[in-house]
């Protein structure tokens, strides 16, 4: 769906008291954007390469429910990015999208999937080798929003000291840290198959 289908679907909910639980009233919290976008550009290199997904907000866009493994490979421009993992009926899904400069000049990445539609992707906090704390959030008339958070490492597990960088910086912008669920991973998780899918 893209955005503007997006948009006018929530327009109509909202009209129609028929809100979906991800919108909220209220507004995006005040993020520096520029001052992390302007670091982080000249390193969209170092962020190419392989991100495990380790704990997310309730995003209904989110397809895969877990072993999520996700590889983003940069064009100079932008990302070109492969998910793959479990989805809800226990089957071994492979979503394709990208990653790149927000259409309107905005100071951030936006992430484009098949079948969602394009939103924000705000980097709070990375060390390129280790772990991602991304948010995004939309703001829609009615002075109503939704936001998803999520948790990335380079490997299936994230050390505490890494998972408290991310939560320090979700809890400086007012996100609620009890908001997230943890993905699985680990031993189970088919990441060899899942790489030929």
């Amino acid at each position: 769906m893209n955005t503007s289908l997006f948009f006018l679907a929530v327009v109509a909910a909202v009209a129609a008291d028929k809100i979906p639980d991800f919108v909220v009233p209220g507004r995006c919290p005040v993020v520096d954007e520029k001052s992390l976008f302007d670091e982080q550009i000249p390193n969209h290199s170092k962020y190419a390469g392989v991100w495990y997904e380790i704990a997310l907000t309730n995003n209904p866009y989110q397809l895969l429910k877990q072993c999520v493994r996700n590889e983003y490979s940069f064009d100079g421009n932008k990302f070109i990015a492969k998910s793959t993992g479990i989805n809800a009926d226990g089957n071994l899904m492979k979503r394709n999208g990208q990653i790149l400069p927000m259409p309107l000049g905005d100071p951030h990445l936006s992430v484009d999937y098949e079948g969602s539609w394009i939103a924000p992707y705000v980097i709070l906090d990375t060390d390129y080798e280790n772990f991602s704390c991304i948010y995004s959030c939309t703001e829609y008339n009615f002075g109503y929003y939704s936001d998803f958070s999520f948790i990335f490492s380079r490997s299936p597990s994230l050390s505490d000291q890494y998972l408290r960088r991310c939560e320090a910086a979700f809890k400086e912008i007012g996100v609620d840290v009890s908001r997230f669920t943890k993905t699985v991973q680990g031993s189970d998780c088919p990441y060899d198959t899942q790489k030929s899918l």
